[in-house]
C-alpha cells in the first residue's frame, strides 16, 4: 500500500521546514514529546515555554478523533497535563477494534482554532476548511467548505478566499489564504495523499499549527528522499511494531521482489506463507468468512519472483515466530498462492524446504500441520519436493495444485471439509514437440468456430467520435488478431511469452512490433516465433520507433504524444498516487485506456497467463464467452482457471492493478463488457471500491458476478493492494455485497464459492440458448517454452541458404542480378541490411577502386611481397598485409568519420577543433600524405569529391573536414584530406542523409568499425594482385640489404 501515515512528529517537521508562504507560521519545533522515561525537570529546562502557557496534550500514535475519545487534553497548565497524564500514560485503551497502550505523547501551547484538511481522489485534491475546529468540530464532511483542485491544477489565495473562507474576519482571510496555499504546494511537492490539521491557530503574531495527521505516498521515496530523509511508519494504533516486520521490511527494501509481513496475533494458530498480493487478500478474506479471524496470527505476501536465499529468509522468520508459544490445538501453516506468471515454484519452494527442514524439530513440537497449494511454472517438481519433506520430516504436509480451488485449502486447514487422501492430478495438456520440419508456418486455426465468433473488422465499432472541447472517446474494443504492440523496457521472458501466445492462437504474425529500451543503441533481439528463431527491433527512443512501426510515468507520457496509440498497460509498480493521477487525466484527454496486465482472448500482454502449459491448460488459446476484470494481475491466473473449468472459457480479462487511482476502473471495463455481444456474462474479482452504480440502475444488464474482499471489516492492516481500503461505511465489502445482491448481482460468499456461482450462472445461459457451446478441438503442437528450448549456436540476420535460393537479407540472388544491384548493392544487403539508393551503391563502389592498391611501397603491400617470397600460400599472404592495416596505415576512416563528426555535432568551429586536437598532442586522423598537397592533389580524392558533390543530399561533415583542410594546409601544403580522411567523412554523410538509417544507427555503423571495412575490402584486391605478381616473377626469399639498415647500438657492447 502506498499511502502510510506518518507520525505527528514528523509531519510538523515536514511543515516547518518546508513550507512556503507570506504567513508567519509560528510555534516552529514548539512541542515537547513525553513518554514514560521523560524526565520533567530536564523537559522544562529543554522547553520553558510549558511553565508559562496553557498547554493541550495528546497521543500521538496514529489516532484520529482523538477529541471525541477523550484523549486530548486542552487550556491546561503544567500541572494539569502531568495530573492528565497519571490517568492514561501507559494504559491500555480501545479505540474501535483495536486495544493498545498509550505511551508516546505530545504537548503543544493552546490557542483559537480552525480546521483545514487535503486529500486526494481520482480526480483532484479537496481541500476542506471550517471555521470552528478542536475536539467539537463534528461532522467536517458535512459541515465543511469544500474546494477541488483538479489534477494539474493549481490553488489560489482568491479561489480560497472566496470558496473557503466564507465565515472567517476579513483581518484573518489574507494570512489564512496565504497559508492555505502554501500547506497545499507543500501537499504536492511532498508527495502527501492526506494532511489534517485540526486545530489551527490564527493570532495577531501569525499562524499556529497545533493537531496534524496526515500520510505520504511510500512510493514517491525515490523523488523525495532528499526532503523526506529516513522516515520512520509507526504501527497503527493497538498494533506494536515487531523487529521481525522491520527485519523482513529491510529485506523487501533490497529485493526487486516484493516481501511483506505483518503480525496480527503472534499467539494465533493459523499462519499464512501466501504467494502474491491479489491471493494474500483472498486467502485472509476466506480465514475470517469461515470463522478464523481470532486465530489468524499474520498477513503477508511473497511474489516477484524472489530468490531461494529470499525465500528461506522470510520462511524461516514464519516458521521462528508461530514456535515460540505452543497452542492447545496445535497450528496450521497455508502456504498458498495462485498460478504464477513467471514465478519459478520448485526454485522458491526450495527455501521454503530448507526452513521446513531446518525447524522440523520445533514445527513437531507444536504440532504444526501445513496444507500447500501452488500452481505455475515447475509447480510439480516444487510440489514434489515439499511432499518430499513432509515424509521425511515426519511433518504432515498437504500438498495441492491447480486441480483443487485455491482457497479449498483453508476449509481443510480449519476443519471445515476433508482433506483428500489423493488430490486428482491435472494432466499435461501441453504438446511440447519440436517441430522436425524447417518450417517456420504458423500453426492452422484449431477450430472453425469459436464459443463466442469474433466479429470480423467491418462489425467492429469504430472508437467514437467526441464533440469539440470533449475528451476523446474510449474504444469499446481494446484488442483485435491485428493488434500490435511496442513494449518499453528489456522485457524478453515478457515479449517471448506473447510470441508463444500469438503463436498458439494462429496468429498470422507476431503482436509484438518492437521494444524500447533507452539505455543501449538500437539493435536486434532474438526471439522465437514457433519453431523459428526472428530478431525484434529494439530502438533507442519511443519516435524512432513510431516512425519504425506506425500503427512507468515518463514513458507513459511520452507514448501518448502518438495517436497511433489507443491502450497503454503499466505492468510497473510503485508509481507515486500523484504521478498516476497526471496518467489518468491525459489518458481522458486522448482518449487512451490505461490497464494493468491483461490476458485477453486473442492477445496477451507481458507475463498473464503464465507459461505455455497454463495457457493451454486454461484455454487461453480461443475465445469463450466469460469477460472479467480484477484487481490483482496474480489471481488472472486463477480467474482464468475457475472459469476454464466451469465454463466454456475466457472471451476476456483484464487486471486494472491494485493501486488506489489505477488507470482504468472496475465499471470501465464492465461498461466495455456489457457493449461487446460476445461477452455473455461478467466477472467482477476486487477490495472494496466504488460502488457499480450501473448495475443498479439497469446500465448493466448481463449477468454479474461479483466478489469483494471483507476481511478490512475484521482486520486493521495496510494490505499488499492500496485498492483494499474502505472510507465509510457505505463502502464496506459487507453493505455492498448486499446492495448488490439486492440489485440483482451474483455475491458469493467468499472466493471459497465464486466457482459454484459462475458454473450455476453459466448453466443457465446454456439452459436458455444465451450461449451455445462449440465442439472441444485439442489444442495445436506447441513449441517448447523458449527458456526450455536449446539455443541455436549461432544467429545470422543477413544470409539464409536453406531455401531454393540464396537469399542475402531478404532479397533472392536472382532479385539482386534483376535488378542489376552490383558490388556495391550487395555489400548494402550484407553489411548494412539495407537496398541502398543507386548513387549510395556506386559510391561504395568507387571507394572500393580507389583503395585497391597504393603501390609496393606501403606497409601493407611490403609484408604482402614479404610473405609470398618466403613461399607462403595466399591466405597467409593476403592476412600477412591485413595485420597492418591500423590508425598508422589503411585504419583511418573510423577514426577520421569518428573525430570529424564528433567535432561537427559538438558545435565546435574548425579552427577550434584543431587548436584542440594540437593542445591535446593528437594527430586528425585523415589528415596528412607523405606525397601529394594542396598543390599536387590526389586525384583519388578529386574523383571522389566530384561524385559526392554532385549526389549526396547533403554533406555537411564533409564541408566541415575541408573547412578544417584549409586550416592545416595553411601551416603545412601536405596536411591535405587525404583519400581515408574523404571516405570516411563522406560516409558519415550517406549514412546520415541517404534516408535508410536512423541517426544512432548511423552512429553505430561508424562506432563498430564499418567504414574500416571499406578499405581492408578495397585493399583486399591490390595484396592479392601483389601475391599473384610475385609468384608470376618467380621471386625469391626477401633479404633487406645491411646498407639500408643503421645499427645503434649502446657503446659499451660496441667497443
Amino acid at each position: 500500500m502506498s499511502a502510510k501515515a506518518i507520525s505527528e512528529q514528523t509531519g510538523k517537521e515536514f511543515l516547518y521546514k518546508y513550507i512556503c508562504t507570506s504567513a508567519a507560521v509560528q510555534n516552529r519545533f514548539r512541542y515537547a514529546s513525553v513518554t514514560a522515561e521523560t524526565d520533567w525537570e530536564r523537559l522544562t529546562q529543554e522547553h520553558p515555554w510549558l511553565l508559562t502557557e496553557r498547554l493541550v496534550v495528546k497521543p500521538d500514535q496514529l489516532i484520529k478523533r482523538r477529541g471525541k475519545l477523550g484523549l486530548v487534553g486542552i487550556n491546561l497548565d503544567l500541572q494539569g497535563v502531568r495530573e492528565w497524564f497519571k490517568a492514561r500514560l501507559m494504559k491500555e485503551t480501545t479505540v474501535g477494534k483495536a486495544t493498545g497502550v498509550l505511551k508516546n505523547f505530545l504537548i503543544e501551547p493552546f490557542e483559537e482554532e480552525f480546521y483545514v484538511c487535503i486529500y486526494a481522489t481520482r480526480e483532484g485534491d479537496h481541500v476542506l476548511f471550517h471555521h470552528e475546529g478542536g475536539v467539537d468540530v463534528g461532522d467536517v464532511d458535512a459541515k465543511a467548505q469544500r474546494l477541488l483542485v483538479a489534477v494539474d491544477e493549481k490553488l489560489s489565495e482568491e479561489q480560497v478566499t472566496e470558496k473557503l473562507l466564507l465565515h472567517i474576519p476579513d483581518e484573518k482571510k489574507e494570512v489564512l489564504a496565504s497559508f492555505i496555499v502554501g500547506l497545499f504546494n507543500l501537499y504536492e511537492d511532498l508527495y502527501f495523499t492526506y494532511l489534517e490539521i485540526n486545530p489551527i491557530v490564527v493570532t495577531k503574531d501569525g499562524v499556529y499549527v497545533l493537531d496534524m495527521a496526515a500520510k505520504i505516498d511510500a512510493t514517491a521515496d525515490y523523488i523525495c528522499k532528499a526532503k523526506w530523509g529516513d522516515v520512520e511508519f509507526p504501527p497503527p494504533f493497538g498494533r506494536e511494531a515487531y523487529p521481525e516486520e522491520a527485519y523482513i521490511a529491510d529485506l523487501d527494501a533490497k529485493s526487486g521482489a516484493s516481501l511483506k509481513l505483518t503480525l496480527l496475533n503472534p499467539r494465533g494458530r493459523i499462519w499464512t506463507m501466501v504467494a502474491g498480493g491479489g491471493a494474500s487478500v483472498v486467502y485472509s478474506d476466506t480465514i475470517c468468512d469461515l470463522g478464523g479471524v481470532d486465530e489468524l496470527a499474520n498477513y503477508g505476501e511473497y511474489s516477484g519472483a524472489p530468490s531461494e536465499q529470499q525465500t528461506y529468509d522470510y520462511a524461516k522468520t514464519i516458521l521462528s515466530l508461530m514456535t515460540r508459544e505452543k497452542h492447545t490445538q496445535g497450528k496450521v501453516l497455508i502456504i498458498g498462492g495462485s498460478i504464477a506468471n513467471f514465478t519459478n515454484v520448485a526454485a522458491t519452494f526450495k527455501g521454503i524446504v530448507r526452513a521446513i527442514k531446518d525447524y522440523q524439530g520445533p514445527l513437531k513440537e507444536h504440532e504444526v500441520t501445513i496444507f500447500v497449494r501452488r500452481g505455475g511454472p515447475n509447480y510439480q517438481e516444487g510440489l514434489r519436493v515439499m511432499g518430499e519433506v513432509g515424509k521425511t520430516t515426519g511433518i504432515p504436509i498437504h500438498v495441492f495444485g491447480t486441480e483443487t480451488h485455491m482457497t479449498a485449502i483453508v476449509g481443510m486447514a480449519l476443519g471445515h471439509r476433508p482433506i483428500p487422501n489423493q488430490p486428482p492430478m491435472d494432466a499435461h495438456t501441453a504438446n511440447f514437440l519440436l517441430n522436425a520440419s524447417n518450417s517456420a508456418m504458423t500453426p492452422a486455426t484449431t477450430r472453425t468456430a469459436s464459443f463466442s465468433e469474433p466479429r470480423t473488422s467491418s462489425d467492429v465499432d469504430p472508437a467514437k467520435k467526441s464533440k469539440a472541447g470533449l475528451p476523446a472517446a474510449k474504444p469499446t474494443t481494446l484488442f483485435r488478431k491485428q493488434t500490435k504492440v511496442i513494449v518499453w523496457g528489456m522485457q524478453t521472458r515478457a515479449v517471448q511469452g506473447m510470441m508463444d501466445f500469438d503463436y498458439v492462437c494462429s496468429r498470422d504474425e507476431p503482436s509484438v512490433a518492437a521494444m524500447v529500451y533507452p539505455f543501449t543503441g538500437d539493435h536486434k533481439q532474438k526471439f522465437y516465433w514457433g519453431h523459428k528463431e526472428i530478431l525484434l527491433p529494439v530502438y533507442k527512443n519511443m519516435a524512432d520507433a513510431m516512425k519504425k512501426h506506425p500503427a512507468a510515468f515518463d514513458s507513459t507520457m511520452e507514448v501518448m504524444q502518438y495517436p497511433q496509440i489507443h491502450t497503454i498497460a503499466i505492468i510497473a509498480e510503485g508509481i507515486p498516487e500523484a504521478q498516476t493521477r497526471k496518467i489518468i487525466k491525459k489518458a481522458d484527454e486522448k482518449g487512451v485506456t490505461i490497464i494493468g496486465p491483461a490476458t485477453p482472448g486473442c492477445f496477451k500482454i507481458g507475463n498473464t497467463g503464465g507459461m505455455l502449459d497454463n495457457i493451454l491448460a486454461s484455454k487461453l488459446y480461443r475465445p469463450g464467452s466469460v469477460a472479467y476484470v480484477s484487481r490483482s494481475g496474480g489471481m488472472s491466473n486463477e480467474l482464468n482457471n475457475i472459469v476454464s473449468r466451469t465454463t466454456d472459457g475466457v472471451y476476456e480479462g483484464v487486471a486494472i492493478g491494485g493501486d488506489r487511482y489505477p488507470g482504468s476502473t472496475f465499471m470501465d471495463h464492465v461498461l466495455r463488457y456489457q457493449d461487446t455481444p460476445d461477452v455473455k456474462m461478467i466477472i467482477v474479482l476486487g477490495e472494496v471500491g466504488r460502488n457499480l452504480q450501473g448495475i443498479r440502475e439497469g446500465r448493466i444488464t448481463k449477468p454479474v458476478c461479483f466478489l469483494s474482499s471483507t476481511c478490512h471489516c475484521y482486520l486493521q492492516v495496510q494490505f499488499g493492494h492500496a485498492g483494499a481500503c474502505a472510507n465509510q461505511a457505505s463502502e464496506t465489502a459487507v453493505a455492498k455485497n448486499q446492495a448488490l445482491r439486492d440489485a440483482g448481482a451474483y455475491v458469493p460468499k467468499s472466493f471459497d464459492e465464486l466457482g459454484d456461482v459462475v458454473k450455476t450462472v453459466y448453466d443457465e445461459l446454456v439452459a436458455n440458448g444465451t450461449i451455445i457451446p462449440a465442439q472441444e478441438v485439442p489444442p495445436p503442437t506447441v513449441p517448447m517454452d523458449y527458456s526450455w528450448a536449446r539455443p541455436a549456436s549461432f544467429m545470422t540476420s543477413i544470409c539464409d541458404e536453406r531455401g531454393q535460393e540464396l537469399i542475402y537479407a531478404g532479397m533472392p540472388i536472382t532479385e539482386v542480378f534483376k535488378e542489376e544491384m552490383g558490388l556495391g548493392g550487395v555489400l548494402g544487403l550484407l553489411w548494412f541490411q539495407r537496398r541502398l539508393p543507386r548513387y549510395a551503391c556506386q559510391f561504395i563502389e568507387m571507394c572500393l577502386m580507389v583503395t585497391a592498391d597504393h603501390g609496393p611501397a606501403v606497409s601493407g603491400a611490403h609484408n604482402t611481397i614479404v610473405c609470398t617470397r618466403a613461399g607462403k600460400d595466399l591466405i597467409s599472404c593476403l592476412t600477412s598485409g591485413l595485420l597492418t592495416i591500423g590508425d598508422r596505415f589503411g585504419g583511418a576512416l573510423d577514426a577520421a568519420a569518428k573525430q570529424f563528426s564528433k567535432a561537427f555535432d559538438s558545435g565546435m568551429l574548425p579552427m577550434e577543433f584543431v587548436n584542440k586536437m594540437k593542445k591535446d598532442g593528437k594527430l586528425i586522423m585523415g589528415i596528412g600524405h607523405r606525397v601529394k598537397s594542396i598543390n599536387n592533389p590526389d586525384m583519388r580524392v578529386q574523383i571522389l569529391k566530384d561524385f559526392v558533390k554532385q549526389h549526396f543530399t547533403s554533406t555537411q561533415v564533409l564541408d566541415y573536414a575541408l573547412d578544417v583542410e584549409k586550416i592545416t594546409t595553411s601551416k603545412k601544403p601536405n596536411l591535405i584530406l587525404n583519400v581515408d580522411g574523404f571516405i570516411g567523412v563522406a560516409f558519415v554523410d550517406l549514412l546520415r542523409t541517404c534516408g535508410g538509417f536512423t541517426r544512432d544507427e548511423a552512429d553505430e555503423f561508424v562506432e563498430i568499425g564499418a567504414l574500416n571495412g571499406i578499405f581492408v575490402l578495397g585493399r583486399s584486391m591490390g595484396f592479392i594482385g601483389h601475391y599473384l605478381d610475385q609468384k608470376r616473377l618467380k621471386q625469391g626469399l626477401y633479404r633487406h640489404p645491411w646498407d639500408d639498415i643503421s645499427y645503434v647500438l649502446p657503446e659499451h657492447m660496441s667497443m
